[in-house]
Parts: structure tokens; C-alpha cells; sequence
């Protein structure tokens, strides 16, 4: 029985570690390789056709739009460069001069023709094709090779779906929210006390130290909106994509305020020396205010990355209640430091500067706020969207693919101003 209970905790996480990007990464492409060489040997020329599953291996990413478009540019590359050989061959030939000509123009050719990442893919295939004899028979056969290799890597993404990984980048956003958070509760329990000017400039750069991990939450939601784009199995994708990005927004914002009330903390420990960093009943007012404005960022980051319309509604209303009692806080908090101000006139630009920063992270998560945002980054987006693809956009429109899907489903639109 112990060891059933074993194995079946062994199953699951191997069911779980499916989805991790390295996982799923190699299974499809060892899969979309394999298959790619077995056609390749039945249609291609060459006795070893290792271009089609080399081409499969680098066309099949993690997600069906990265799939598609580095199937095209990789095809592309090819060509070019099988092209500019046979140009050569046909007018040179191959010397040790033609060669570095060869270069040159190929990888010339592979910047007009807009294939980024494989300018180098146009001159390997050009000196591939042109350091043979039989060049026509070769270009040939190493065409046939990309073309197979570049379609079943796109096949197989529609065959072996890959991940939507919103998921993925929600949890990056939530894991945000909660390093935001305890770093606030630090500083809040310090702000009731004695503090030294060295251990507020230590928060300071833990401050600082929240851009790192808003660069790896940057990545993560690109992958995700990447893997939105395109996908047949993604409904309403640009909702997703304007909710998760306009969310990872606001927090940068709050992070960057983060920084700045750390460094006035730090200003103001330097300037109290060995005094405490406020008065008592100021300091524990201070500590409530930052630990309810902590937790609403932590309910921010919860009403962001909610899936089910009743989730976000249920976590919009936790919300604003938390930001409705830190704005009284706040408030008791603006009168504790104007009884102070006439205590000590030489602090009360940092003591103002305390509570500017608090008032903008309340103001940027305020729900009306982020309505406000939502509305004007979809239409953003719809504009653009309109603009470069305008038959797209027509078409959308005549299936009834409207703005009120998303209105509907998350109430936003409802509560706009």
C-alpha cells in the first residue's frame, strides 16, 4: 500500500513537471526532428538528410506564434542563401575571394530580407551549396530538406498543442506582489522603532534589488503573450494579454514609489541619527499604513491574474476595501505629521515626501484607476491592430468579436467612469 501511495505521488509530479517550459520544450522538438528525418529520407535526395530535422529542431518553439514565424524566416534564409550560391557558382565559382564575397552578400541578403535571427542560417546555406559540385542538385535537395523541416515543426504544434502559459506568467506577477509586500512589512516594523540610517539604506537596495525580478516577470509575460497569439485554443487572447500587462505595469510603478519611500526613510534615519525614525503613535500609524497598502498590492496582483469573471469580483471587492482603510489610515497619518511638522521644522519635506509616495502607490491601485487604464490600452491595442491588419479587423468585426466580451466578463466596463 506504501508503495502505491508512492508511485501515484511519483505520477503526479511527473504530470506536473509537463508543463514546465524545459519539459515540454524538449519532447516536442525531439518528437518534430524524428519525424521530420523519416520524411526527409523518403523525399530528399541526399542519403543523410539532416538539414530537415536541424531545421525542425530550430523552428519548433515554445509557443504555436514563435513556431510559426521562426518557420518562415528560417525557410526564408534558406532560400536566400541557396539562391546567392547558385548566382555565384554560375558566375565564379569558388575561390578564397568568392568566398569572402559569398559572405559578405549573404549575410548582406539575409538583412534585406528580414530574417533576424538566421542572417547567419543565408550564408551557411550558401557555402553548403556552393562548396559542392553538383550545385543545382544540392539547392535543390537542401530546400527540400528546410521546407519539410519547417512544416512538420509547425505541425507538430498543431498536433502536440503547446502550453498557454498565462499561468505561468500570473504566478510570476503574484510572486512579484508578495517580495513587494514583505519588503513593505520591513519597513513598516522598522518605521515604529529606532532604526539606523544604514540598516534603512539596506532596505534601499533591496528596494533597488525589485528590478531584477521585474525584468524576469517581463519575460515570463512575453512568453505568455506570445503563446496567446495565434492560438486556436485561446479565446479572447487580447484581453489576456492588456489585463497581464497593464497589471505588471502598475506594480513596476509601485516598485519604483517602493524605491523612493525607502530612500526617504533613509534620508530621514541620517537626519534622526540615534532618535527614533518617527514618534510612537506616528511610527505605529505608519507601520498600519504599509502593512494594508502590502496587502492590497497582494490583492492586486490576485484581481490581475484571476481567470473566472466570480474570481475577479470577489477579489475587486477585497480591494477596494483594503484601499478604502488604507485611505483612512492615510488620513490619520496626514494629521500625525502635521502635529509634528510644528515639532520638527527641519524634516517636514521628508515627512511630506512620506506620505506624496504612499498617496500615488493608493492612487495607482485604485480600481477606478486600472478601469481607466484597461480601456485605454485595449483601444490602443485595437487601433493598432486595425491599422496593420485591416482586413483581419473587419473580418473580427463581422463575427461579432466586440469589446463587450471582455466588458461582460470581467465588469469593468460596467463600473467605468
Amino acid at each position: 500500500m506504501h508503495d502505491v501511495r508512492e508511485w501515484t505521488a511519483a505520477l503526479k509530479r511527473l504530470l506536473m513537471r509537463y508543463r514546465e517550459p524545459v519539459i515540454v520544450q524538449t519532447l516536442r522538438s525531439a518528437t518534430a526532428a524524428t519525424i521530420a528525418y523519416v520524411i526527409a529520407l523518403r523525399l530528399s535526395p541526399e542519403p543523410a538528410p539532416l538539414t530537415s530535422p536541424l531545421t525542425a529542431l530550430l523552428v519548433v518553439q515554445v509557443t504555436f506564434y514563435a513556431t510559426l514565424t521562426n518557420g518562415i524566416r528560417r525557410v526564408n534564409s534558406v532560400v536566400a542563401g541557396v539562391l546567392v550560391a547558385i548566382a555565384f557558382s554560375l558566375l565564379v565559382g569558388l575561390t578564397w575571394w568568392s568566398l569572402a564575397l559569398l559572405i559578405v552578400a549573404s549575410l548582406g541578403v539575409g538583412h534585406l530580407v528580414r530574417v533576424d535571427e538566421y542572417v547567419a542560417e543565408v550564408a551557411i546555406s550558401a557555402m553548403l551549396v556552393l562548396g559542392v559540385t553538383t550545385v543545382g542538385f544540392t539547392a535543390w535537395a537542401r530546400i527540400v530538406e528546410t521546407l519539410i523541416g519547417a512544416v512538420v515543426g509547425m505541425a507538430c504544434n498543431l498536433l502536440l498543442p503547446p502550453p498557454v502559459w498565462v499561468d505561468k506568467a500570473g504566478e510570476s506577477i503574484e510572486d512579484l506582489a508578495r517580495r513587494v509586500r514583505q519588503l513593505m512589512l520591513r519597513m513598516g516594523e522598522e518605521a515604529a522603532g529606532s532604526v539606523s540610517w544604514q540598516l534603512a539604506a539596506e532596505r534601499l537596495h533591496e528596494a533597488r534589488r525589485l528590478d531584477q525580478h521585474i525584468a524576469q516577470v517581463d519575460a515570463s509575460l512575453r512568453q505568455a503573450e506570445d503563446s496567446l497569439r495565434l492560438n486556436p485554443r485561446v479565446k479572447e487572447g487580447l484581453l489576456h494579454r492588456v489585463v497581464l500587462r497593464t497589471g505588471l505595469d502598475t506594480l513596476e510603478i509601485c516598485t519604483v514609489v517602493l524605491r523612493v519611500l525607502a530612500r526617504s526613510f533613509t534620508d530621514l534615519a541620517k537626519a534622526r541619527g540615534s532618535e527614533d525614525l518617527f514618534p510612537k503613535e506616528t511610527g505605529a500609524t505608519v507601520e498600519q499604513l504599509l502593512s494594508e497598502i502590502a496587502d492590497a498590492i497582494v490583492s492586486f496582483a490576485v484581481l490581475v491574474t484571476a481567470d473566472l469573471s466570480a474570481n475577479a469580483e470577489s477579489a475587486e471587492g477585497r480591494l477596494t476595501a483594503e484601499l478604502h482603510t488604507a485611505a483612512g489610515t492615510r488620513d490619520r497619518l496626514a494629521e500625525l505629521f502635521q502635529d509634528e511638522v510644528g515639532k520638527d521644522w527641519e524634516n517636514w519635506q521628508l515627512m511630506g515626501a512620506v506620505l506624496t509616495e504612499v498617496n500615488r502607490i493608493i492612487a495607482e491601485l485604485d480600481t477606478e484607476h486600472r478601469t481607466r487604464r484597461l480601456l485605454e490600452e485595449l483601444d490602443r491595442v485595437s487601433r493598432e491592430q486595425r491599422a496593420r491588419l485591416p482586413r483581419m479587423s473587419r473580418l473580427r468585426e463581422r463575427l461579432g468579436v466586440q469589446e463587450n466580451l471582455w466588458r461582460n466578463r470581467t465588469g469593468f466596463g460596467e463600473r467605468s467612469p
